[in-house]
């Protein structure tokens, strides 16, 4: 297999260094060389480094063909249940308990270590005994200090963390990179291709965790007929090529597809897979890892299942403020545009992601958790400098106007009984005719090139009320503000979207409830001067500092201000429809839920990296509001023209009471009217409201 031809260089690297790690993790599970406040931990957690290992030598070999469904499923259920929430007060892994047990500041320290030590969990699977070293070594050196007859001063121990990450980075952002153009790193891939997929055994192979969602979703999917699987793999994979075409991009010049997509799907994702290959696209799964490194908790790995307790990586999203300073992020750059140099061909070849999302688990509404790492002022500057940064050098050899991507999404059984009738529903809503939704939003589209200002409020206890500008059209003949969005990169169909000007866009955006990335909102309202944010608030919490702070991390993404990139009119009134009638509003993922109503994106433009592309509507006439005050500083500087962040806020149609064009000289047109379409010709997308 390419995957183990592709790790025996790395392999090869600890043949001797590796048996070592395994014979002193093993005596280290028993031995009393330790104060007794610290034995429980160590041994606990080399009782877990040593099951790791002793999984990667059966992996390698491919033992897991021999073992049974229910050997497999105890195994599961092993490595994750300390995680499960019944069990997670009582885990080192959580960092109010490793706080109680090691004291605030080691513990502190030392459940940031023992959640990366447990993202070391697939590698095992993979057969990458590479990291299970040096990840063991760092354990043993941290465990020798505790040996000697004075306890180590914590801040001896976070040195030799800094000092870990700092001297591993070159080769963590190698591997990183090498996953994105390099088909011998094929672990993935060949599950898809080669699995026997009715034998749901081949599950337990990724080391994930396994829930019922992933067994019963690979069942239905096996159930399904062929025709209906290759409805669901066209949908996805024409939705990529499209978009390569509508913004005139060379999809012949590209070699890679990055596969994103959740256990359980590979029945659709072995039919998409033979799509590619017609493309000429060979798939790649990129391999990040979980750990603080990567930045777990913060987006999602390329292969995905539920995760056991969101709060876990809730917890643990800001774990690497343990070391992250500026000698490390500098490391870090230079590690990254190394690797890149170093596949610079390759890395011209990777056209883009291909994501397929899933949604219905139940609404997670975070706890704070005063134990966990958060970033500082200081590290927060420098996580935006970071990012800033790392995007350039990614655009630099994977150039942003040279590729694109696709997403479409299904829901997951945990979603409830009728799962089976929204799977259908959802089949549907990924398959509306594009064409009919063409010209009903080319209508739409025609009526708001009139205006000047588009005035959005809204109704009943959301409290709405934000006017937005746009751009002059110079040559109305030719150009248009808005696109007209069917189903290609986003899909489903059903949205017309701009990025609005800043000056002179100025309101307050309201929803009562909203899922943002996984995260619950409540009561969010976001205030907007010249197109920037200038207030915010939310009531998640009772606690007013702790509401901001919430939304500053997770909707600023500690920036102190972010402008207003785009505004969307959602015209997929079916998929309203389907949220309403399951009840299942609040499961909607953004990639639907932002076709149901108005939106609303703070951060970067949806041009972002691509401006000066042109970008041309199926009517001809080009998509001249690809820019607005910020990104166009990109010109003179371009560490001020983007925040690396895009999210989208939606007001569903019950909250929304008018959408208005107004015109320069005044007069103005409904766009919807009481939440329902009023131009001429759109009536159509009122039947689903009722």
């Amino acid at each position: 297999m390419g995957y183990q031809e592709f790790w025996q260089t790395y392999r090869e690297e600890v043949t001797e260094r590796f048996p070592l790690v395994v014979e002193r993790l093993k005596q280290m599970e028993t031995e009393e060389a330790v104060a007794h406040c610290w034995s429980k931990y160590f041994q606990q957690t080399a009782v877990f480094l040593g099951k790791l290992c002793r999984l990667e030598e059966e992996y390698y070999k491919g033992a897991w063909a021999q073992k049974s469904m229910e050997e497999l499923q105890a195994e599961n259920h092993m490595l994750y249940e300390e995680l499960l929430p019944e069990n997670y007060s009582r885990s080192y892994a959580n960092p109010s308990y490793a706080a109680e047990q090691l004291g605030e500041e080691y513990g502190k320290v030392f459940s940031m270590l023992y959640a990366d030590l447990r993202s070391l969990i697939p590698y095992a699977f993979e057969g990458r005994n590479y990291e299970l070293t040096i990840y063991g070594e760092l354990f043993i050196e941290i465990y020798n200090c505790f040996e000697q007859e004075e306890t180590p001063a914590v801040e001896e121990i976070r040195q030799i963390i800094y000092w870990f990450y700092h001297d591993y980075s070159e080769i963590f952002l190698e591997i990183s990179v090498c996953s994105q153009n390099n088909p011998k790193m094929d672990f993935y891939v060949s599950i898809i291709m080669d699995s026997e997929l009715s034998d749901l055994r081949y599950l337990y192979r990724y080391g994930a965790y396994i829930s019922d969602n992933e067994r019963k979703v690979a069942e239905f999917l096996n159930g399904l007929p062929e025709e209906t699987i290759q409805l669901m793999a066209d949908t996805y994979t024409e939705g990529y090529r499209i978009g390569f075409e509508v913004t005139g991009k060379d999809l012949s010049k590209k070699k890679f597809v990055g596969l994103q997509y959740p256990i359980g799907f590979e029945r659709m994702m072995r039919a998409a897979v033979h799509n590619f290959h017609k493309m000429g696209l060979q798939p790649v799964v990129s391999r990040n890892g979980e750990t603080s490194f990567s930045g777990r908790g913060n987006g999602l790995p390329a292969v995905t299942g539920v995760f056991p307790n969101r709060q876990y990586l809730y917890d643990h999203k800001s774990d690497k403020a343990l070391y992250f300073d500026k000698l490390f992020v500098e490391r870090r750059l230079e590690g990254l545009r190394t690797a890149y140099e170093a596949r610079r061909q390759e890395a011209a070849l990777y056209a883009g992601p291909a994501v397929v999302e899933t949604f219905g688990e139940e609404g997670f509404a975070p706890k704070v958790c005063p134990m966990s790492w958060q970033l500082d002022e200081k590290q927060r500057k420098l996580n935006v400098y970071a990012a800033g940064q790392s995007t350039q050098i990614t655009n630099q050899y994977v150039p942003g106007e040279e590729r694109s991507f696709t997403i479409i999404a299904y829901p997951l059984p945990e979603i409830g009984t009728k799962f089976e009738e929204i799977f259908a529903r959802t089949i549907e809503v990924n398959t509306l005719d594009y064409k009919l939704y063409r010209e009903l939003q080319q209508k739409i589209i025609d009526v708001l090139d009139e205006g000047a200002f588009v005035h959005i409020s809204g109704k009943g206890e959301n409290t709405t009320d934000l006017t937005v500008a746009l751009h002059v059209l110079e040559e109305p003949a030719r150009q248009t503000n808005f696109e007209n969005c069917v189903a290609d990169v986003n899909i489903p169909v059903g949205e017309v979207f701009t990025s609005p000007l800043l000056k002179g866009t100025n309101g307050r955006l309201h929803v009562t409830q909203v899922y943002l990335n996984g995260l619950k909102y409540l009561d969010l309202k976001v205030s907007f001067v010249d197109g920037m944010i200038s207030e915010y608030s939310c009531g998640n919490f009772a606690n007013e500092e702790e509401n901001r702070a919430f939304l500053r991390e997770n909707l600023l993404k500690h920036h102190e201000s972010l402008p207003l990139g785009e505004f969307a009119i959602g015209t997929n009134t079916t998929a309203y429809k389907m949220g309403v009638e399951y009840k299942i509003q609040d499961k909607l993922p953004i990639l639907i839920a932002e076709k149901t109503g108005p939106h609303f994106a703070v951060g970067d433009t949806c041009y972002s990296w691509a401006e000066d592309t042109p970008v041309f509507n199926p009517d001809g006439k080009e998509i001249v509001a690809r820019d607005n005050e910020v990104s166009l500083l990109r010109k003179a500087d371009i560490e001020k023209a983007y925040f690396n962040c895009h999210t989208d806020i939606t007001i569903p149609y019950d909250e929304l009471d008018k959408i208005t064009v107004i015109r320069r000289d005044g007069s103005s047109t409904d766009i919807i009217r009481d939440g329902r379409f009023v131009v001429e010709g759109t009536e159509v997308l009122n039947k689903p409201l009722g």
